[in-house]
This record gives structure tokens, C-alpha cells and sequence, in this order.
């Protein structure tokens, strides 16, 4: 099977785009509506395991957290991948990134910001978009990070 142009990307950039996770609940990772594919939101596994549990500002680092972000964001991509294929997508319109977060840590934007830096890497200027980084209580398996994606695609 032949790389794909965005695949070529990730793996220059020093990445891999994974196998997309399967769901860990009731949901499934992507669906499809008009030219837009909305992703559940993604943790970040790798080979089906967290790299790390517990929350940003306690037992993670703000700089390990926006690791873990950036391979969210890429589980997030191999949802899309899976679904429409990777380089259906034109355009990335929104990040929601949620944080774990210990009481009084308010450095959700730069968790985040792993995610966004690396989408801005991968396509560009089509990787321009809105964000929201929310601080949260607790996430799914003790996980520091997730994220979900919007993205536009060619039909």
C-alpha cells in the first residue's frame, strides 16, 4: 500500500500515523456529515495503552502533557484516516482539547498547544483553526489529555 501524501508528512515530521484506537465505550470514533468529520474525543494511546495517568500540574508535566496531546491529536487523525482516509482532508476547523487538571492549574492553553502546533506542522496553512483548551476534574482512565477534531474534507 502506498504512503499517503499527509502520511509522508507525519512520518518527516518524526511521527507515525497509528492504527485508529478502538472505543473504549458506546460511541464510534468518526462520523461523517456533509464535507465534515467530527471525531470522538481520543486519548492518548499509544499501542493501546496511556503513556501516563493523573493530572496535568500534579503528577504530569505541563511539557510531558502537550506530548501526550500531540498523540492524542494523532489518534484523532487515524480516526479520520480510518473513516474517509487522510488525504480527503482539506482543511482542520477546530481542536477541543480537555485537561486533567491538579486544583489551580490554569496552563491548559500550552497543553494544548501541543496538539495545535503539531496539526499547523502537518498541513499548514490548512491547519489554521479554532481551538478551546477546557480544565477538567478527570477524563476517561485517569488520562491526562484528550482531544476531538473537526475537519473539512474533499468529496
Amino acid at each position: 500500500m502506498t504512503e499517503s501524501r499527509i502520511e509522508a508528512r507525519i512520518r518527516e515530521l518524526g511521527y507515525e500515523l497509528p492504527v485508529a484506537p478502538a472505543p473504549v465505550a458506546a460511541y464510534v470514533p468518526a462520523v461523517t456529515s456533509g464535507s465534515y468529520v467530527y471525531t470522538s474525543g481520543q486519548l492518548p494511546f499509544v499501542d493501546g495503552v496511556l503513556p501516563a495517568t493523573g493530572k496535568v500540574g500534579a503528577e504530569i508535566s505541563p511539557e510531558d502533557a502537550a506530548t501526550y496531546a500531540r498523540q492524542a491529536v494523532l489518534n484523532a487523525l487515524a480516526a479520520v484516516d480510518a473513516l474517509v482516509g487522510i488525504d480527503a482532508v482539506t482543511r482542520v476547523l477546530k481542536i477541543v482539547g480537555f485537561v486533567a487538571s491538579a486544583e489551580g492549574f490554569t496552563g491548559q492553553p500550552a497543553v494544548v498547544n501541543g496538539a495545535s502546533h503539531l496539526v499547523g506542522e502537518i498541513f499548514g496553512d490548512a491547519g489554521a483553526h479554532v481551538r478551546s483548551a477546557v480544565g477538567v476534574a478527570e477524563l476517561p482512565l485517569s488520562s491526562p489529555v484528550e482531544v476531538e477534531l473537526v475537519v473539512e474534507i474533499a468529496h
